[in-house]
């Protein structure tokens, strides 16, 4: 069934099912080769054996197998923070982009506001969606002066028993009230941690980033260590590499591993796929129940030197190449 598998591109030193092709019963015959299992499991366990000796983390419990990785541009010319307000200060910013910046809407729906004849610049009805408008500009939209907002990126490593929402009806305490030193900036999270999982939790108000980092189709990845009630069998491993069936469909792994010099309760995981609870409904699916969740890496972003319940801004080399995703 070789002809019939998808390539993903090369990945060294981690195992991986190839997904399938949008035919549900043709995959890649690898993983049936018990031999080929074996060097698979190998290279992963060295893999992220690797990635916990060249990572030293202020945080005992978390990042341990994680390697820093390079910002990789890909050869492609990148636009500084400085220089982009700079450019726009002297081009001027599409009409409605200005509107979604300021949080009134996303860009499509500005231009029908635009049509309508809602937003004025200036004082003048405007009605034309190339239109750029300048800081100097006065925009109304439906009468209400608004103000484009400044984009602001902020990664969290987040604690225990925070939900990852911008208000709770019961009262419990959000991931909002661990950012009351940005003052009146709004951010809002960029997809969502269970109350009782840890790590790796970016914000920011950029509507179209939080778009592409959370769209399935953008295949962003995230690494999670797990650690278990009990000692993961070797055969539930490599049965989590085949693919698991959830009651939502079928889930794929990038790579899992036993975490090197720990108990074969600690696990680490990478995957792309954005699925609720996954990688909690994977281990509970083969009887196993996940006591702790710490994700450590998530977009090539890691916790490095974030100390458990503390946050700091993303440098602009991080931005761009979030902007590339």
């Amino acid at each position: 069934m070789a002809e019939n598998r998808r390539s993903s591109g090369k990945r060294e030193g981690k195992s991986r099912v190839s997904k399938t092709d949008g035919r549900k019963g043709f995959r890649s015959n690898r993983h049936e080769d018990p031999e080929l299992r074996r060097r698979d499991r190998e290279m992963s366990a060295d893999s992220f054996a690797r990635k916990r000796a060249n990572n030293k983390s202020n945080d005992q419990s978390d990042d341990r197998f994680v390697q820093k990785r390079k910002w990789k541009t890909k050869g492609k010319k990148v636009e500084t923070q400085a220089s982009l307000e700079k450019r726009i200060e002297q081009e001027g910013i599409r009409l409605n982009k200005f509107i979604s910046n300021a949080g009134i809407c996303s860009r499509r729906d500005a231009d029908k506001h635009i049509v309508a004849g809602l937003v004025t610049v200036n004082g003048k009805v405007i009605d034309s969606m190339g239109y750029r408008v300048k800081k100097t500009d006065e925009v109304k939209f439906d009468g209400t002066l608004i103000q484009s907002e400044k984009k602001v990126y902020v990664l969290m490593n987040k604690p225990k028993n925070f939900i990852t929402t911008k208000e709770d009806t019961h009262g419990r305490r959000t991931v909002m009230d661990l950012l009351s030193g940005l003052g009146n900036t709004r951010v809002y999270p960029v997809g969502r941690l269970d109350r009782n999982t840890t790590g790796v939790l970016l914000f920011t108000n950029d509507g179209e980033m939080t778009k592409r980092l959370t769209h399935p189709t953008h295949g962003v990845r995230k690494m999670y260590h797990v650690t278990l009630n009990d000692k993961l069998k070797q055969f539930h491993l490599d049965k989590i590499l085949d693919g698991i069936h959830l009651e939502d469909g079928s889930v794929y792994v990038d790579s899992i591993s036993y975490v090197n010099n720990a108990p074969k309760t600690e696990i680490g995981v990478e995957i792309s796929s954005g699925k609720n609870r996954v990688i909690r409904r994977i281990f509970e699916s083969l009887g196993y129940e996940v006591v702790k969740l710490d994700r450590v890496m998530f977009a090539n972003l890691t916790k490095k030197n974030v100390p458990r319940g503390k946050y700091r801004f993303l440098t602009d080399e991080e931005i761009n190449f979030l902007k590339m995703i």
